[in-house]
């Protein structure tokens, strides 16, 4: 007998729909189209559990027959395209008859569905991709779909799903997607019996403004053009508004989200020099083209196209972004500085940021100190290697000036371009990143901060109110105690409100309410790229990065000496959490040698 075998149809369903359902996120996806392609003008969803023990999409679409209601289930079966000639003009988001007996074939489904022609609803249970039940009963028009317990008879897969806030955080990303791409459809997302998000049917632009609030709005420039090939509408950033993450982009193709570096890149490239190195903006593009210059049965996912032009999309929406940057004038201006520095400003023309205080970082927030049990604790446990290696370093350093020079009497370092710090030291040079020795010293501080749980708290003289997104909430509810032992005095008001009343030392004024947004776009950011990181260890990385000083702040020569000796009182002073170096040191040897000494 040969050794190849076909799989029982229960194995190869199960198998296929490891393509199409990876998470809750998928079943949400795929539901929701399926509600978009029905007609819907009203889709809610409700999470339980972040999706793992229910997942429930109802609408009040065009409903099914009992007859499609049961043949919906099975593979390929779809009222979407009929000939291969469809396949090549595809109109709906769903066309390939995968979805609905790919989750089935992994869950619990009961569906009721109802046409406006009849008077009652059909009911059909299946479970593990079995059909246990086909009857009536009651219903309003439309579908529910309630998917449960989700890879139940694949325990494998499931105990790859992760925790309840990235299950929800990826969940509502997919929800938001489709909301922002249909604002004449309301939307309402309930997650464990508690209402998260609802919008009201509008325009396109009262939807940006729904889901990401009036203040984001305001940062946006409008993008309109439009070809009897392709057309694009939607909204770019202004530059001083770029952000340090890939967060708030999308790009929709005929109103599908997609996945595609090569127009990503195009919005990147047509701001030229207008960003910040390593900064991104931000972009919401709705991209409309003839569906047969287009491949989208690229995946399953649906996520991947391809375009018969790729070139010619690419230097289109380059094109167009530019022109849309150029409408508003942002090309920078040369202003020269009475001593002779040359800076770029944005032209006086673009509206501003709000003012805000030039960053300034005193010996108070260098050497802000902690409660004393802590500091005790640490000199007197590493007294002896602090010692050690203040004696080395000391030994090491030499005055690079003359002494009888009043004026710069005592100094030991120079900074350079308000980033480097070098100090002459026997051996050659010794060069220090300000930043990445800054963010270790707070790293180590806030480490033991939140394992001694022993917050100290500057007061804020005015609360600030911070909205959040309910992703971000969530975070925030999970982080709570971790922030409150780092130093943040914050409630929890309303669904998506934080205010906020205290914050550590380290927090510039000014810049209390950045910083905690900025600590929890790094945080997702640190959650993704480190997905074994522990939460402390994630948040404390993510508070020293974002409020230690910075490449471009100017230290005086003070401050510069409070800072190395305070980073060489740390357990590991020559890497930053991130794995960066924080010192080279250059030979003499090696200078001897590049200016041919040797």
């Amino acid at each position: 007998m040969g050794q190849i075998r076909i799989l029982p149809e229960e194995i190869a369903s199960k198998i296929a729909a490891g393509e199409v359902i990876q998470r809750p996120e998928s079943v949400v996806k795929e539901l929701i189209e399926n509600s978009i392609d029905a007609g819907a003008k009203n889709i809610t969803v409700i999470l339980k559990d972040a999706g793992k023990t229910l997942v429930q999409v109802i609408d009040d679409g065009c409903g099914m027959s009992e007859d499609d209601a049961v043949l919906a289930f099975e593979r390929h079966a779809t009222s979407k395209i009929r000939t291969y000639e469809d396949l090549e003009n595809i109109q709906t988001l769903g066309f390939r008859g995968e979805a609905l007996a790919s989750i089935a074939a992994v869950s619990k489904v009961e569906m009721k569905t109802r046409t406006p022609e009849d008077e009652l609803a059909t009911l059909v249970k299946i479970e593990g991709g079995k059909l246990i039940e086909v009857s009536k009963t009651s219903h309003p028009p439309g579908t529910s779909i309630a998917v449960k317990n989700l890879f139940f008879n694949t325990p494998a897969r499931r105990n790859f799903l992760k925790s309840n806030y990235t299950e929800f955080k990826h969940a509502y990303e997919a929800f938001i997607r489709f909301a922002i791409a249909y604002p004449d459809i309301s939307f309402e997302l309930i997650s464990d019996d508690e209402p998260i998000s609802k919008f009201e049917a509008t325009d396109f632009e009262t939807r940006i403004k729904q889901i990401f609030g009036d203040e984001f709005f305001e940062t946006l420039i409008p993008v309109s053009e439009k070809t009897e090939y392709i057309s694009i509408y939607g909204f770019i950033s202004k530059p001083e508004f770029s952000k340090k993450t890939k967060a708030d982009q999308f790009v929709f193709l005929n109103r599908r989200y997609i996945i595609n570096r090569s127009i990503n890149h195009a919005v990147y490239n047509a701001y030229e020099h207008l960003l910040e190195k390593g900064n991104f903006p931000s972009f919401i593009l709705m991209i409309s083209i003839n569906p047969r210059h287009v491949d989208v049965n690229v995946h399953p996912s649906k996520l991947e196209v391809k375009f018969d032009d790729e070139q010619g999309i690419y230097n289109f929406v380059r094109a167009v972004v530019k022109h849309s940057l150029a409408k508003f004038n942002l090309i920078p201006e040369v202003e020269i500085e009475p001593t002779g520095e040359i800076k770029l400003r944005p032209s006086s023309n673009l509206i501003e940021k709000p003012t805000q205080q030039k960053q300034q970082f005193s010996l108070d927030l260098l050497t802000s100190t902690f409660p004393e049990a802590i500091i005790g604790t640490r000199v007197e446990k590493d007294i002896k290697k602090i010692e050690k290696i203040s004696k080395e370093i000391q030994s090491e350093i030499s005055q690079t000036v003359d002494k009888t020079d009043t004026s710069t009497e005592g100094i030991s370092f120079m900074q350079i371009h308000n980033k480097y710090i070098i100090a002459q030291i026997k051996t050659g040079i010794m060069i220090i990143d300000q930043h990445v020795a800054h963010e270790r010293i707070l790293y180590e501080r806030a480490l033991d901060s939140l394992n001694s749980n022993t917050p100290f708290t500057q007061q804020l003289l005015f609360p600030q109110t911070i909205e959040l997104t309910p992703a971000d909430m969530a975070i925030v509810k999970e982080l709570k105690d971790y922030l409150e032992a780092l130093g943040f005095d914050l409630r929890i008001f309303g669904k998506n409100t934080v205010i906020l009343y205290g914050v550590p030392p380290e927090v510039k004024q000014g810049s209390e309410k950045t910083i905690l947004q900025e600590i929890i776009e790094l945080y997702k950011e640190n959650s993704n790229v480190e997905p074994n990181l522990s939460a402390r260890e994630n948040l404390a990385k993510a508070f020293a990065c974002k409020t230690a000083i910075k490449a471009g702040n100017k230290l005086t020569l003070e401050e510069i000496q409070v800072l190395i000796d305070q980073l060489f009182l740390t357990r590991n002073p020559y890497v930053c959490p991130h794995g960066r170096p924080i010192i080279i040191k250059i030979s003499i040897e090696e200078l001897d040698k590049r200016f041919g000494r040797t």
